[in-house]
């Protein structure tokens, strides 16, 4: 089975990608979904958490209140990594249960969705990984459009997180999604993208081989 790793900023057009390749027979993993499903029902991981950061991150009903963990993190690099240190090992075991299920069910090709793609170490369970990148003016709208949040949050959420840099010099693929670009184009890019690497298979990603997709 072809696994095909996607990342990149949010607001950058991942869905659409996605989109994509759910139409090429992809299986699609959602790792942001896979977290909120464990963070609700993820009993072990509950109890990593609350031993890391109290019960004040439970709410009245005993359940994992996201925005109460949000606060603590947010402006705190440690307790920030003492958090993806716990889920990403509860993300990566899901995401490997999941893998094996789409095997036993004969699938063809899955991807593996996650803005931390690279930084939990899920990019090595891909064959190639592909960054979905857009200039930070076009996703500030994109975000605001999707989410109804002001601008300055909207700016504050994209200029948190990774510099295109970054994707560039770890990605097998880059793929553009421009400010002239429509849904329906960039969809057809991503397709034609996604069609090369299942016709031609995949290689384990290493340095040197970046391709810039056209």
């Amino acid at each position: 089975m072809k696994i095909i790793g996607i990342t990149g900023p949010t607001g950058a057009g991942k869905t659409t990608a996605l989109g994509a390749l759910s139409g090429l027979g992809g299986y699609l993993i959602d790792c942001d979904a896979v977290y909120h499903r464990l963070l609700d029902c993820s009993a072990p991981m509950c109890s990593e958490l609350t031993a890391r950061f109290g019960w004040s991150i439970l709410d009245a009903e005993g359940r994992l209140d996201r925005k109460r963990l949000g606060e603590i993190v947010f402006h705190d690099a440690g307790a920030l990594s003492d958090l993806n240190a716990i889920t990403h090992r509860y993300v990566g075991e899901e995401v490997d249960r999941l893998l094996a299920s789409a095997r036993a069910e004969g699938r063809t090709a899955a991807a593996i969705d996650a803005i931390a793609l690279i930084e939990s170490g899920l990019s090595e369970k891909c064959g190639v990984v592909v960054g979905i990148l857009a200039p930070a003016e076009v996703r500030v709208r994109r975000i605001m459009a999707r989410e109804g949040i002001a601008e300055a949050y909207a700016r504050a959420r994209v200029e948190a997180q990774k510099e295109e840099s970054y994707f560039r010099a770890h990605c097998t693929y880059i793929l553009e999604n421009g400010a002239d670009d429509t849904p329906e184009t960039f969809r057809a890019r991503a397709k034609k993208l996604f069609s090369q690497i299942l016709e031609n298979g995949v290689q384990p990603s290493a340095p040197g081989h970046r391709q810039q997709a056209t």
